[in-house]
């Protein structure tokens, strides 16, 4: 067995659409014959921003706003060119993207 791997982060905004993709992938990668490890969650990213309602009076009055970023990771273990063809050919739904790191 060799020791070469993938790693695949998938990042969205949508938690259950970053688990759809999560589950489709490893259902792709498994039919190919590669092993993997994962999904491992990662800790959620959560950015902030507070913005002034009024651009002059009333600087207590503000209006917040938040976004979350999820995100999973999934490695692929002794893998063959197949299942290098069937991921770069994956289709993703909107607003979920993947880095791939070898």
């Amino acid at each position: 067995m060799s020791t070469s791997k993938i790693r695949l982060i998938i990042k969205g905004y949508d938690h259950r659409l970053v688990d759809k993709c999560c589950k489709d992938i490893v259902e792709l990668v498994l039919s190919t014959g590669a092993i993997i490890r994962g999904p491992v969650p990662i800790p959620t990213e959560f950015w902030r921003m507070a913005v002034h309602k009024s651009p002059f009076i009333d600087a207590k009055s503000k209006e917040h706003y938040g976004m979350r970023v999820h995100k999973r990771l999934i490695d692929v273990v002794d893998y063959n060119p197949k299942t290098i063809e069937q991921i770069s050919h994956f289709h993703l739904p909107s607003g979920v993207s993947i880095n791939v790191k070898s």
